[in-house]
C-alpha cells in the first residue's frame, strides 16, 4: 500500500507550512526577503530493459529558493537609517571576523564611533579623503566617525577674492592742477576684508585696500590704510603701509600680472596670484602677536577685473578655520559619508560600499539578517552605489520585507488543504488495508 507516498505529502505539505510561517512572522523585518518552497516529484524506477516508466511514490522538497525582489521603501528621518534601492548588499564584518552581507540598513554608532548593525557587526567601507570625499584606497575597512572629539584649525593657506575696479576712476593721487582740480581718493574708497586663521583657529581680519596709479591700468594693493599721528592722550604714532603688489590690467580690462612688493614673492606658474608673507599686514587683532598676521598665505586675483562699471566684491573666501564639534551627519546617494561640524565645514569620513553576487539565490541566510557567500554565490564584487549594476543608497529610509501577507495567507490555506488532502490518502490507504485484513 502507498502510505508512504501520502506520508511524504504531509512531509512536504508540513514543510511548506513552516516555510509560509517563517514569511509571516518576518513580514515587518527590515530588509528581509521571502522565501518559496518548490516541490519535486518523486518517481519510481523500473526494472530491466523496456520496463516502461515507473509510477509516481510522492513527493519531496526540491529546493526553499529565496525571492530577492525589491522592497518598499519606507522614509525613517533617521539619518543613520539606509535603503538601498537596486542590487546589492551592504558589507558587514562580524563579530566573530567573517564577512557577511545585508540589506537591513538601519545602523547605530558604537561608543567609539564605529557604524554598526544591530547585531554588532561592523559596517565596511572604502577610505576617502576628508577634503574631497574621493576614495583613497579600495580597501574594505570598519566606517568610524569622528564623534569623540573637535576637528582642529586649519590655518589658512589661501586667500581668494573676486572683484571689479572701475577703470573710470582718476589716479588716487589726484590733480590739483587741473581745471578743475581732481580730488585725491581716499584709500578707504575701494576695500573689502575678511577673516583669517591663524594655527590655533584664531580669527583675524584681513584688509585689503585698492589704489589706482597714474600708469594706466595699474593699481597697488595696500594691506591697510595710512595714519598720521595724533597727540595725545593717547598719543598714536604715524603708521604708513607698504604696497603689498601692483595688478596690471590689459587694454580689454582683464588682469594681465600681478607683481608683489618685497617681502612678498610671485608663485610659480600663477602670474595671476602672489604670495603674502608673514607680518606683512597688520591686523587691530590684539590676540595676534606684535598685531600681525603671522602666517604666509597665497592670495589668488585671478579673477580680478577692470571695467567701466562701479566697484563690486563677487567673490571672498579662504581656506582656514576654527575648530568645531560635530552637529550632523549624511550618508549620500553615492554611500559617502559626510559630517557636519559647528565651525561651518564639512568633512568626508568614508565610503558605504556595496557587494554583488553572481547568483544572490546561492547565499545563505544567517540570524541578524545577514547572508554569508556559498561556492554557489560566487565571490562578491564590490562597486560604488548608483554606478553600474549597483542600486543607489538613500540615508534617513530603510527598505522592508518584500512578504506580501495577502498572498501568504492565501498560500497558508492551499498548504493547508494540500496537507489535509495528504492525511486523507493515508486514512483511505488503511481502509482499504482494513478490508484485505478482513476478508474471509
Amino acid at each position: 500500500m502507498s502510505f508512504q507516498t501520502g506520508l511524504s505529502g504531509l512531509n512536504a505539505s508540513s514543510r511548506n507550512l513552516d516555510v509560509i510561517g517563517n514569511n509571516i512572522a518576518n513580514a515587518n523585518t527590515t530588509g528581509m526577503k521571502q522565501s518559496r518552497t518548490e516541490f519535486s516529484q518523486l518517481v519510481a524506477s523500473s526494472l530491466g530493459v523496456g520496463g516502461g516508466n515507473g509510477g509516481g511514490i510522492g513527493v519531496s522538497i526540491g529546493a526553499i529558493s529565496q525571492q530577492f525582489s525589491q522592497g518598499n521603501i519606507s522614509v525613517t528621518g533617521n539619518n543613520l537609517d539606509v535603503a538601498i534601492n537596486g542590487a546589492g548588499f551592504i558589507q558587514l564584518r562580524q563579530p566573530n571576523g567573517t564577512p557577511a552581507y545585508t540589506r537591513d540598513g538601519s545602523l547605530k554608532l558604537d561608543k567609539d564611533g564605529f557604524l554598526k548593525t544591530n547585531s554588532g557587526a561592523n559596517v565596511m567601507g572604502f577610505p576617502t579623503d576628508s577634503k574631497t570625499g574621493k576614495v583613497t584606497a579600495a580597501t574594505l575597512e570598519p566606517l568610524k566617525l569622528p564623534t569623540a572629539a573637535p576637528i582642529a584649525a586649519n590655518e589658512t593657506t589661501l586667500v581668494t577674492v573676486e572683484f571689479n575696479l572701475d577703470a573710470r576712476e582718476k589716479p588716487a593721487a589726484g590733480d590739483p592742477a587741473a581745471a578743475p582740480p581732481v580730488a585725491p581718493t581716499p584709500r578707504s574708497t575701494f576695500g573689502t576684508s575678511l577673516n583669517v586663521y591663524d594655527s590655533q583657529g584664531v580669527a583675524a581680519p584681513m584688509q585689503l585696500y585698492f589704489e589706482k596709479t597714474a600708469t594706466a591700468n595699474t593699481w597697488n594693493v595696500y594691506g591697510g590704510i595710512d595714519k598720521a599721528a595724533v597727540v595725545g592722550p593717547p598719543a598714536v604714532a604715524a603708521e604708513t603701509f607698504p604696497v603689498l603688489a601692483t595688478l596690471a590690467f590689459d587694454a580689454s580690462g582683464n588682469l594681465s600680472t600681478v607683481t608683489p612688493t618685497a617681502p612678498n614673492t610671485a608663485i610659480a606658474g600663477s602670474p595671476k596670484s602672489f604670495s603674502l608673507a608673514a607680518n606683512a599686514i597688520k591686523s587691530p587683532n590684539p590676540n595676534l602677536p606684535g598685531g600681525t598676521l603671522p602666517q604666509t598665505m597665497a592670495i589668488d586675483l585671478s579673477k580680478v577685473s577692470q571695467f567701466g562699471s562701479p566697484f563690486s566684491v563677487s567673490n571672498l573666501s579662504q581656506d582656514g578655520y576654527s575648530s568645531g564639534e560635530l552637529t550632523g551627519l549624511t550618508i549620500e546617494q553615492n554611500g559617502v559619508i559626510s559630517t557636519r561640524y559647528s565651525n561651518g565645514q564639512t568633512q568626508y569620513s568614508g565610503q558605504l560600499t556595496l557587494a554583488d553576487f553572481r547568483n544572490v539565490q546561492g547565499l545563505t541566510p544567517q540570524g541578524g539578517n545577514a547572508w554569508v557567500a556559498t561556492f554557489e554565490s560566487g565571490a562578491p564584487v564590490m562597486g560604488e552605489p548608483g554606478v553600474g549594476k549597483f542600486g543607489s543608497v538613500r540615508a534617513g529610509a530603510l527598505e522592508d520585507s518584500n512578504v506580501d501577507l495577502t498572498a501568504e495567507l492565501v498560500n497558508m490555506m492551499t498548504a493547508q488543504r494540500a496537507y489535509q488532502a495528504n492525511a486523507q490518502t493515508i486514512k483511505t490507504q488503511d481502509q482499504v488495508m482494513s478490508t484485505l485484513v478482513n476478508l474471509r
